[in-house]
């Protein structure tokens, strides 16, 4: 019985390993999963993503289901509240940059109809098939400069390169699996 094979980087863990088969690199959408992954995105900044997978229902029950229009009328009291709950990472920086950041993705919202098609602009709604042999994938492109640029400039933290470049993976903007992974572009052709 032949094994499938996957990028290296999900490892065995079934949660990983369900959110690469199931998630990660599809192209997203979805207004309210796009503000899902950019408030975990920026939660997992110094920490590992299984970390982050693994309180993510924590994280749901914590800023109504990745509501944006109710995450952004939460309060400084509902922000201390949480820096009491453990089923998120308590820190009061990444709890108030997601407030913050709901804000601003409303007003993004507004101005272009959906987040999605502001996002999926900078790619002319295509995803980018970043084909590789070498197996390497970037900690950050001059797309994901430019996306963050743009996203501090509108008032969002926790948006650096770096941070911006795993999300546009993980909502299959850029399509990053890896040469050999089942799901690689070239698996499928």
């Amino acid at each position: 019985m032949s094994q499938t094979q996957r990028c290296r980087w999900c490892g065995d863990d079934p949660l990983y390993v369900a959110y690469h088969d199931e998630e990660w690199g599809r192209p997203e959408r979805d207004d309210r999963k796009l503000f899902e992954m950019l408030i975990l995105e920026g939660a997992q900044a110094g920490l590992s993503w299984i970390t982050i997978l693994r309180k993510r229902e924590g994280y749901r029950a914590a800023f109504h289901n990745f509501d944006p229009a109710k995450v952004a009328e939460m309060s400084d009291e509902d922000a201390e509240r949480l820096m009491l709950d453990p089923g998120i990472v308590r820190n009061r920086l990444k709890i108030r940059s997601a407030i913050r950041n709901a804000k601003v993705f409303l007003q993004m919202q507004r101005e272009h109809g959906s987040f999605a098609t502001w996002l999926w602009a900078h790619v002319e709604d295509q995803p980018i098939v970043r084909p590789r042999d070498d197996g390497r994938v970037p900690a950050s492109t001059e797309l994901s400069d430019r996306i963050s640029k743009e996203l501090k400039k509108a008032g969002m933290n926790f948006v650096g390169s770096t941070v911006i470049y795993a999300y546009l993976q993980a909502c299959g903007v850029v399509n990053d699996h890896l040469p050999g992974c089942y799901l690689h572009p070239a698996a499928a052709g």
